[in-house]
């Protein structure tokens, strides 16, 4: 198999129809060349994945066999639980993991996507940033034939391969297991739907369960957090606990939302479930340890971290030159605890 070329300053020339030299001075700020070309050339530059030449002259050559993985943290322990299913996978194939943390900042996830390409990554597997709203900086890699991921936390539109659950099903579930115990007042906890498609789907499930049966929706029992914190969600809930008509059902789009729910709750005087059920979501240990339990859907973390890691393996050995636009669903299931279980 042929690895692509490193893309040279005579690539980003052709593109922008310009000499060599203009292209050279432009990428190093020179004073002859105006801010404006400037500007079209790094833009051009990063677009297509120009790496120095002072850099690509010791990197030149075949891929290393490493794939990069771009997450917000690994202090969740979906993600903890994601990246374990890509190491596995990975050191299968005698390929190694770079991992690296954006910490939910655009500015970092896009700094870390330069690293990634500087590296010579044979793969990149990334769940988006919660600032990030534009993903061009992953350009660099599809445009080289580098096969890309994207999990969990997926752009609503990017072709290229895709590894999520289905959840507005798991919305649906979630609401449907609150209502079947008798609620008819449910607050969703959410972090908005310009988050991504994750939490507005998630918000779907929950809005389509609501009419499915017979329930109206109150707006008021919607929040949109601004991060998905403990801190975060205890106001929210003590929101939905000081108004006149108090929900009696909580669905949290997280496990720490549905303890900060819980948490607040009794300290408030109600009691959980009976005065107010509660589930979160992704499984997470902390979900059990916490009295009461919490109700919780499961996150297929593991697997979809193996999922991802196929895909890219898969891509390395027969990359495809088509554009592609795979989308892997894994089921989801409610694990009732005490939490929420009002009816026997």
């Amino acid at each position: 198999m042929e690895e692509n070329k490193d893309v040279t300053i005579y690539d980003i020339a052709e593109k922008l129809n310009l000499a060599t030299s203009t292209i050279s001075r432009a990428l190093q700020d020179h004073p002859t060349i105006s801010k404006k070309t400037i500007k079209k050339v790094k833009e051009m530059s990063e677009k297509m994945g120009y790496v120095p030449n002072t850099l690509a002259a010791g990197l030149r050559g075949n891929k290393t066999k490493t794939i990069g993985v771009l997450i917000p943290t690994i202090t969740q322990p979906f993600l903890s639980s994601l990246i374990s299913g890509i190491e596995i996978t990975a050191q299968k194939s005698g390929y190694q993991v770079i991992i690296m943390q954006s910490h939910d900042s655009y500015e970092e996830e896009v700094n870390l996507t330069k690293s990634l390409y500087s590296n010579r990554v044979s793969g990149v597997i990334s769940s988006l940033a919660m600032e990030t709203r534009d993903t061009s900086h992953f350009d660099q890699f599809t445009a080289n034939n580098i096969p890309l991921v994207f999990v969990d936390r997926v752009p609503k539109e990017y072709n290229t391969f895709r590894v999520i659950i289905d959840n507005y099903a798991a919305g649906y579930k979630a609401t449907k297991h609150l209502i079947e115990q008798g609620c008819k007042r449910i607050a969703h906890i959410t972090a908005g739907a310009e988050f991504g498609n994750l939490y507005n789907e998630r918000k779907r499930g929950y809005l389509e369960a609501l009419k499915d049966f017979g329930l109206e929706t109150d707006e008021s029992l919607i929040i949109n957090l601004k991060k998905v914190t403990y801190e975060e969600g205890v106001k929210a809930s003590n929101h939905l606990f000081d108004l006149k008509t108090k929900p009696d059902g909580i669905f949290a789009s997280g496990d720490i939302i549905a303890v900060s729910a819980v948490q607040t709750a009794k300290k408030r005087g109600f009691k959980v479930p009976d005065d107010v059920a509660v589930i979160g979501f992704n499984n997470d240990p902390i979900s059990q340890i916490i009295d009461p339990n919490i109700s919780t859907i499961t996150h297929p973390a593991e697997k979809m971290g193996k999922a991802s890691a196929e895909i890219i393996l898969k891509n390395i050995k027969s990359p495809k030159k088509e554009d592609v636009r795979e989308i892997t669903f894994l089921n989801t299931e409610v694990l009732v605890r005490e939490s929420s279980k009002k009816i026997p």
